[in-house]
Formats: C-alpha cells, sequence, structure tokens
C-alpha cells in the first residue's frame, strides 16, 4: 500500500482565477485571439485561449490570471499602440540576436 499523498497548500484566494481579457466572435477572432495569447507569453504572462475553432459563430475569448489583468491590459495597450511595424522591428531584433 503507498502512502498518502503529500498535503499540498491550497490558495484561497482569488488572484489564480481567471478573467477575460479579450472576447470577440469577429471573423478574425480567433487569429486576434492568437496574436493577444502570443504577445502575452512572450512577456511572461500565462494565458489561456477558449473557443471552439470548429463553430466561429461561438467566438474567442483570451483569459488571464485575475492577478495578471492589469499588465496584460497595459501590454495589450502598448502592442496595439505600437502596431505591426514594431512586431516586424521585434522579429527582426531576435532573428539578428540568434
Amino acid at each position: 500500500m503507498t502512502p498518502d499523498p503529500e498535503p499540498f497548500a491550497v490558495d484561497p484566494s482569488h488572484a489564480l482565477d481567471l478573467v477575460t481579457l479579450f472576447s470577440s466572435s469577429n471573423p478574425d477572432a480567433e487569429m486576434e485571439a492568437n496574436a493577444i495569447h502570443g504577445v502575452l507569453e512572450a512577456n511572461g504572462i500565462m494565458s489561456l485561449v477558449v473557443g471552439a475553432p470548429q463553430i466561429h459563430s461561438l467566438g474567442f475569448e483570451v483569459q488571464v490570471p485575475r492577478a495578471n489583468l492589469e499588465e496584460a491590459e497595459r501590454l495589450l495597450a502598448e502592442a496595439k499602440e505600437a502596431g505591426p511595424a514594431a512586431a516586424v522591428e521585434a522579429e527582426r531584433a531576435t532573428e539578428d540576436a540568434g
């Protein structure tokens, strides 16, 4: 008989609860959700894309832990303000560094 697994501490706060950062049912919602997910992951913020690619009319969401919501909103606003040119420039910088 194996011993009982070691008990682990449960975080009773709501800091890890997932909250919606982005939600859309537009035709390009899946692409936008994946782009947002990429920006967040690249900046160390865990996120989850929720949606059904087979049923686009249901829409897509990007969810983040409640504790990271403000930082995620700030990163998303910065990315939108910088625009596509900044993404291309950042990609070039990454390729040059490698």
